[in-house]
């Protein structure tokens, strides 16, 4: 006889079919390796916004109207402000908890946008975004952009003297667009710079529409996951037909839900401790002040870097005026992004490799994505420091034209150097690789010959070792230009031919 809670299983499942989709999906193989640590650091990180978001609406007033702050904040008592920003000092001196949740969801974007990045750059790198996964690497890079516009908005909405002057070099950047560059700024602003409606705009998008993209995307990625299964990297055992790993059900299941309690907590801790964007020390926007040493959220400093390093170029057509010194920088930001974006069809049309690919390359075997992908970064990174330019002069007591300079040169030197030094050091590491594959293991033993000659005794490498060195496709620039001269192999490379990178 069927109990009461069978057969209330079985009408369910009779109509959302549960049953079958839990018996397909639920002993569903996960990768046991760190680095797939990285998406779940994403997601986990995006459910913490949403329930600290959720928690924020419920106290901020998104309105532009002035009113005089009479609050627990002494410093600011009598001063006129909008809304926005009086709602902010409330949450943040007068609601309980409410500080430590406005920090947390602060801190939760700053982790999420970082371990979006990182994520990408983990794919990139093994060449994850391979066919059939590009769509899916699209939807990764989608969600990479919303997030750098999601988080510009979200600091934004505070109507404080630092999110203010971040604004302003917006409302600049869209004036700065032939033609409708004027239209773009008025609909954005709902008027001239500051305009009325800027925050209420903002807002709508911050909590709406953005957010709800986002998680749209997330889910579609997550399916494709699920259908197209997950890489992982050579060793015994794993071919391009299987996955070898623990189920979903139950150890998966244990292992994300009590690292999402750890990614919780580490944020809720960073949150208690340190201080993020403290409103109250900038205080209101006003349009005749600029806060000093402003500066965006890391993820943004790299566009800021494009404008601050662009000299002040400005050239007259039929009588319009065009500020290449700022067009050209907003041109060149998305074109950094879209490169990274498209380089999965690059590489596949260069290449010609139409292969479906569940085995990860090991960055080392790939050297010329792996230098293209260091080049990128150390770009990003100089930029970066291009956007602070004021703070990296005041800190190591340089002129600003010094460090304005340099940033010009590097961004043009750098890249170039990372990208030789580091296919060359790839390519030295393929040939330790071949050493240790040829002749095993140092052990630090010598051993004298009969003959008088004293060697160093190697140990073979055991077979999964053997098997992890060898299963890649050795690149025909390492082929060809080797130089180093070896005893011959005792075994052949599984898997050696020409490179697809």
């Amino acid at each position: 006889m069927t109990t009461k809670g069978e057969r209330v299983a079985d009408w369910f499942d009779g109509r959302l079919g549960i049953h079958t989709l839990g018996k397909r999906y639920l002993r569903k193989v996960f990768p046991d390796h760190w680095s797939f640590l990285l998406g779940e650091i994403c997601l986990y990180s995006f459910v913490v916004l949403i329930l600290t978001g959720v928690w924020l609406t419920l106290f901020f007033h998104p309105s532009m109207n002035e009113v005089t702050y009479h609050g627990s904040y002494t410093p600011l008592n009598g001063v006129r402000m909008s809304e926005a920003y009086a709602s902010t000092l409330d949450i943040s001196f007068d609601v309980r908890g409410g500080l430590l949740i406005r920090q947390l969801h602060h801190w939760a974007a700053l982790v999420f946008v970082a371990g979006m990045l990182t994520h990408m750059m983990r794919h990139f790198f093994t060449g994850s975004f391979r066919k059939p996964r590009e769509i899916n690497w699209l939807f990764g890079w989608s969600l990479l952009f919303l997030g750098l516009f999601e988080g510009l908005f979200g600091y934004s909405l505070p109507d404080d003297l630092l999110s203010g002057t971040g604004l302003r070099f917006v409302d600049g950047a869209l004036l700065s667009v032939p033609i409708v560059g004027t239209y773009l700024s008025m609909f954005l602003l709902g008027g001239e710079f500051p305009g009325d409606d800027i925050v209420p705009r903002l807002y709508s998008l911050h909590i709406l529409v953005i957010p709800g993209i986002m998680a749209a995307l997330i889910v579609a990625h997550i399916l494709l996951v699920v259908y197209h299964k997950h890489t992982q990297f050579a060793g015994p055992g794993r071919t391009e037909r299987n996955v070898v790993g623990a189920p979903f059900m139950p150890v998966y299941m244990a292992k994300a839900g009590g690292f999402f309690f750890l990614v919780f907590g580490v944020l809720t801790l960073i949150s208690a401790v340190a201080t993020i964007n403290p409103v109250w020390s900038y205080g209101p926007f006003r349009a005749d002040q600029v806060s000093t040493g402003a500066q965006p959220d890391w993820y943004l400093g790299f566009a800021e870097g494009l404008v601050r390093i662009m000299p002040g170029w400005e050239i007259t057509l039929w009588g319009h005026t065009l500020v290449l010194g700022v067009l050209i920088p907003i041109v060149v930001f998305p074109l950094l992004l879209v490169f990274i974006g498209v380089y999965p069809f690059l590489e596949a049309r260069i290449t010609g490799d139409k292969r479906e690919h569940h085995l990860l390359d090991r960055p080392r075997n790939r050297p010329v994505r792996t230098a293209i992908g260091a080049a990128w970064i150390s770009l990003y990174l100089i930029l970066l420091a291009g956007g602070g330019n004021d703070i990296v002069a005041t800190r190591l007591h340089l002129s600003i034209n010094t460090v304005t300079w340099a940033v010009r040169i590097g961004m043009s030197v750098v890249p170039a150097v990372v990208f030789v030094v580091t296919r060359r050091i790839c390519l030295g590491l393929q040939l330790r690789d071949r050493e240790l594959v040829v002749h095993g293991r140092e052990t630090g033993v010598i051993k004298r010959l009969p003959h008088g000659e004293y060697v160093e005794v190697h140990q073979p490498l055991d077979q999964a070792r053997l098997h992890t060195l060898t299963a890649h496709e050795r690149p025909g620039e390492f082929v060809e230009r080797e130089r180093v001269s070896l005893d011959p192999p005792r075994r052949t490379p599984s898997g050696s031919g020409p490179s697809s990178s």
